[in-house]
């Protein structure tokens, strides 16, 4: 029986909210300083703080710095890999020393998060990495309710990779200490506005473009293997999915290619766009965090080494879904059209390649046991040895 809107009365309306990161503008295509000096007038900022990393200190930053001129009031270069809070603080004591009204974040995922607690700490005036305990996302004894910290000064990111940290209002940042990489959220963490200029990616290394595209794969892929349905998300990571195994094997080609590179950006940005509707990531994301976190393994080859076996392992769970990842990347099987993509663009396929051993299987996996993404795998995890398993499918 039909009721009045077309929907049988014995069928399950599919139900859920999409929430919305709290970003002015996403600019593309266009110079970044061009853009960051735009804003900054329209904002009413005239104290630019630009932070980066070593690597970028001497060659991009310096230049964009140049290319802001009077407005930019220094560059912190001190944020290293996986985002350490120390790195966090120093960037926050930075901040306040040049009384920046404006952060701008030129770099990866570890610069944009690690800007993204920059402000968080500047709100909360947290200046020591140990009291940064109370402001993690999550509930316990001593936490901080940090939604309700009145946010100050706000970001800019102009990103140099695929990582996609700056379209979400969540940072992670490693506890050097506890060897663990923590979450941190508040709904104004997102960057006030993106620059996706490609041109700003030029000096990115190819293997660190081409793994982060793999995380931004990763997004895609785990958004529409999710157990849960939400079809804005599916939508968007369908789209991004193609447009990133288009990009990144046109970057492949030809590097310098800059309309090839701006595809690229716009695929990660469309796959990390589902995860507005709260379904989450899963368990590669899942290993993913463990082998960053304590092992050290690069977040772009977590994905590169770990999605195809995951895939591969959930398969019989995941057939409908995964037809559409294998359909995307003009393959049989999801896992191998990703793990195809891996070995065409030179990278590594397996974790024993990433220094990874079998000796570590399972500390990752009761390590990992602990993340949400474990509770959202197609396939039921029911305990460390499922993880186990998918490590040794991705041993090599």
């Amino acid at each position: 029986m039909l009721s009045t809107f077309g929907v049988t009365e014995d069928h399950q309306m599919l139900t859920g909210t999409h929430r919305f990161p709290r970003q002015d503008q996403i600019t593309y295509g266009r110079p970044a300083a061009e853009v960051a000096q735009e804003l900054a007038r329209a904002w009413g900022c005239s104290r630019l703080l630009v932070t980066t990393t070593r690597s970028l200190a001497d060659g991009p930053a310096r230049a964009f710095a140049a290319e802001l001129g009077e407005l930019c009031v220094g560059v912190f270069a001190g944020v290293g890999a996986h985002s350490p809070r120390e790195g966090v603080i120093a960037g926050a004591a930075e901040a306040r020393r040049t009384g920046a009204d404006l952060l701008v974040a030129l770099g990866g995922g570890s610069v944009i998060d690690a800007t993204k607690v920059i402000q968080l700490a500047l709100w909360a005036d947290v200046v020591d990495a140990q009291a940064l305990d109370a402001y993690r996302a999550g509930r316990g004894p001593g936490r901080v309710d940090v939604s309700k910290i009145p946010a100050g000064v706000r970001m800019i990111a102009i990103p140099t990779t695929l990582s996609a940290a700056e379209f979400t209002p969540f940072a992670g940042v490693t506890d050097v200490a506890r060897r663990a990489k923590e979450g941190y959220t508040h709904p104004l963490l997102a960057p006030r506005a993106v620059i996706l200029d490609p041109a700003v990616t030029l000096a990115t290394p190819g293997q660190l473009w081409f793994s982060t595209g793999m995380k931004a794969v990763d997004h895609a892929v785990e958004q529409l293997c999710n157990p849960q349905r939400a079809p804005y998300a599916d939508a968007l990571a369908a789209d991004g999915l193609a447009r990133l195994a288009q990009g990144l094997l046109a970057t492949k080609a030809a590097p310098q290619d800059l309309e090839a590179r701006l595809q690229c950006q716009f695929g990660m940005w469309h796959a990390i766009a589902g995860v507005g509707s709260g379904r989450g990531m899963g368990p590669s994301h899942a290993l993913g965090h463990t082998l960053g976190g304590t092992y050290g393994v690069p977040h772009g080859i977590t994905s590169c080494v770990i999605l195809p076996a995951v895939l591969a392992w959930t398969a019989p769970a995941a057939g409908a879904q995964q037809a559409l990842v294998a359909r995307a990347l003009g393959s049989a099987s999801a896992a191998e059209g990703v793990g195809a993509l891996v070995r065409r663009l030179g990278l590594p396929a397996d974790l024993k390649s990433a220094g990874v051993g079998r000796e570590s299987f399972q500390a990752i996996a009761e390590h990992t046991m602990h993340d949400n993404g474990v509770r959202t795998s197609p396939r039921p995890i029911a305990g460390p040895e499922d993880l186990v398993e998918i490590l040794e499918m991705a041993a090599g």
